[in-house]
């Protein structure tokens, strides 16, 4: 009897002890979440922060090499495979046989005069700037207050892809244009590319007004099967654990619990040092096949410079290269009388008046980053060029402190995108401008 009553009263202290832990754990997860993420984690936006990881990903296997999604392109360089995109399956956005992230095959041809075209080009940000217009609307209703627009239907093509830059942008209009694409507005967003995807390409003796090296190198490898064994066995580990991130990462998005949510994490966070290890690998092989690519035997012909150019020699060169091209495409536009609008991209790299929280500082910044110097120096000779392209009638707008005033964290990862706080800012700042702008053209 009395064993009996001992054991009921051990599994009712075990019980205590057990909710206690239970309780604590969760305290101590709740108040993790909160120092790394600046809000409540039982009113967190779940689809944000899952959209964050899986972007993550991919841009991290984009900008390290490993271009699995990607296909050598004989005009563009190179674009994304055509496939579904599984989070954005519901707004019908995917890869179409172009390679650009749309709801739309190549070209459009309007079906009624009712519809509004807008050409978006640029690199990820131009891209990710038109999955946000397409879910939210937020041009289509800026431009609905102008009489002559008030019952369009605004429709956002993307020609925009990571890691573009020009004058990939300006040829790739050129080539739209020439298989019929009608456009009534076109949106150029970019700068960050130019100057931190020039920089590499400079580091490896690539001329730096050709594709990203990043990109090409790595698909011009696979193309002529130049990659060591070794090499495609760190490959095809790479394609193995990207699934195990993705699903770690929607796991913990289903907790429902901050322990839960905490443990999930770790998880995440030991595949994806495995994960990043693998890609540091495939990136030093990477950088060894390069030689062979730029010799007389390569199949593909990629412009080699003779030396690394000096930074002030450099960034001059991009500037003046980025500023011509874009003047020709505001050129072209305008002899068709369709309007050309140009923002440069902000960037955390780019010092301005923001202030950055310790929260903020760990998501958007990294010692080790490949694009900070570069867009440390790099961007003020870009800023130089605005004034001349508006004095010869570019409408282009300098974006880079349009982050200043929000107080909220709104970088999404440490190169360059935004979390979508961040591309609010953007798509309203741009919305607000293209229509002020259209404004005062129809009141002259």
């Amino acid at each position: 009897m009395n064993s009996s009553k001992n054991l009921t009263q051990w599994g009712k202290t075990l019980l205590i002890n057990l909710l206690v832990l239970l309780a604590f754990l969760e305290l101590g997860s709740l108040f993790f979440y909160w120092i790394n993420n600046q809000q409540f984690f039982y009113t967190r936006r779940r689809n944000e922060s899952s959209e964050t990881q899986n972007l993550n990903l991919e841009m991290g296997s984009i900008r390290l090499g490993e271009s699995i999604i990607e296909r050598l392109h004989p005009f563009f360089g190179y674009v994304q495979k055509p496939e579904q995109i599984p989070h954005l399956k519901k707004f019908d956005i995917r890869y179409n046989d172009y390679g650009f992230i749309s709801a739309y095959e190549y070209p459009l041809i309007k079906q009624d005069e009712n519809q509004f075209i807008v050409g978006v080009f640029g690199g990820s940000v131009a891209s990710r700037y038109s999955v946000n217009e397409i879910k939210n609307n937020i041009l289509e209703q800026a431009l609905q207050q102008l009489p002559d627009l008030k019952n369009k239907e605004v429709i956002i093509l993307s020609f925009a892809t990571g890691g573009y830059k020009q004058p990939q942008q300006l040829l790739i209009l050129n080539y739209m244009l020439a298989l019929g694409q009608n456009f009534d507005l076109v949106i150029n967003i970019d700068g960050f590319n130019e100057v931190a995807l020039s920089n590499l390409n400079n580091k490896t003796q690539l001329a730096w007004m050709m594709p990203s090296g990043n990109h090409v190198f790595s698909l011009a490898s696979l193309a002529t099967n130049s990659l060591s064994t070794e090499t495609l066995e760190n490959l095809l580990n790479i394609k193995k654990i990207k699934p195990q991130l993705t699903e770690a990462i929607n796991l913990r998005e289903q907790c429902d619990l901050a322990t839960c949510y905490t443990l999930y994490s770790i998880y995440y966070q030991f595949i994806l040092n495995d994960y990043q290890k693998a890609i540091a690998v495939f990136e030093e092989e990477q950088k060894k096949q390069i030689p062979s690519l730029f010799s007389k035997q390569s199949p593909f012909y990629f412009y080699p410079q003779e030396s690394t150019l000096s930074h002030p020699e450099l960034y001059n060169s991009v500037a003046k290269n980025w500023g011509k091209t874009s003047f020709l495409m505001s050129q072209i536009l305008a002899k068709r009388n369709i309007p050309y609008f140009h923002f440069i991209q902000p960037n955390q790299y780019y010092p301005t008046q923001r202030q950055f929280s310790e929260a903020e500082k760990r998501i958007a910044f990294t010692d080790a980053s490949p694009y900070a110097e570069a867009i440390q120096e790099g961007y003020p000779y870009l800023l130089n060029q605005v004034d001349d392209l508006r004095s010869r009638g570019v409408n282009i707008f300098n974006s880079v402190a349009i982050l200043d005033n929000i107080d909220d964290v709104v970088y999404l990862d440490n190169c360059c995108h935004y979390n979508e706080e961040g591309e609010t800012v953007l798509s309203n700042y741009i919305a607000n401008n293209i229509v002020n702008t259209l404004k005062k053209s129809s009141n002259n």
